[in-house]
């Protein structure tokens, strides 16, 4: 049988500093719960919302593979190798931060505020040459199915990143039920609901609910409303960082 752990949204750590309104489903700076450090290689996953005009100062990441997912708004991006790019819904962004890098991500709107996801993965190849992708992907192509935006495979489709991991999106019909086989025996996956109801393996989530599952080769999820969205992570559970 599977082993599940729910993150129920309210449950997630949360700080509102005025710019930015920040929920944490992993520990992260002032929010701390040791029963919630990490899902594997699965570090952070912060739901944040950004004021018009306001945004992250230029700050450094090492040794990380961050993935950032808008789901509103636009952001304005800028970093130390030189890159200078707007993201907006339907784009997946990524920068492998290796030996270092900084950069600064801003709601390019005087008037609207900007939704995103933050998603730091543990990599499994440390001090690599900094690197940033950035795609724009059709939001059609995951209607009643999962469609891939993250992989370890450069030639796959999404952006790729150093480790093992699979990231899908999918939006549902109600009644809409997919089975979905983990890429590898040693991982686990981190189901967060975007928007709407699933029943995941025979638990009910609602809108930014979240669950890890581990010890399972296949999860059942079905939608229980119209236009039900979600997030799957595919991550290892245990893995070796090489120089």
């Amino acid at each position: 049988m599977a082993n599940k752990y729910i993150y129920k949204s309210e449950t997630r750590g949360h700080a509102n500093h005025g710019w930015l309104d920040t929920y944490h489903s992993f520990s992260f700076a002032s929010y701390f719960d040791p029963e919630r450090i990490q899902f594997g290689a699965l570090r952070v996953l912060n739901d944040d919302t950004i004021a018009a005009g306001t945004g992250f100062g230029r700050h450094p990441h090492e040794n990380m593979e961050i993935v950032s997912i808008p789901l509103s708004g636009v952001l304005e991006h800028k970093d130390s190798m030189g890159n200078v790019q707007i993201i907006k819904e339907g784009d997946i962004q990524v920068m492998s931060a290796g030996t270092g890098i900084f950069h600064s991500e801003f709601n390019g709107s005087k008037d609207k505020e900007g939704k995103f996801l933050q998603i730091w993965v543990l990599p499994d190849k440390i001090n690599v040459t900094p690197r940033y992708d950035q795609i724009t992907l059709n939001p059609a192509d995951r209607i009643n199915q999962l469609q891939q935006i993250v992989s370890p495979n450069p030639d796959d489709e999404g952006v790729w990143i150093y480790q093992n991991a699979w990231f899908f999106m999918g939006r549902f019909d109600k009644g809409k039920q997919i089975d979905y086989r983990l890429k590898s025996k040693d991982n686990g996956l981190f189901c967060f609901v975007l928007e709407g109801k699933f029943n995941i393996d025979g638990d009910l989530l609602d809108r930014r609910d979240g669950v890890e599952i581990r010890d399972t080769d296949s999860v059942s999820i079905k939608s229980e409303s119209n236009d039900s969205e979600i997030l799957l992570m595919d991550v290892p559970l245990n893995f070796i960082i090489k120089d």
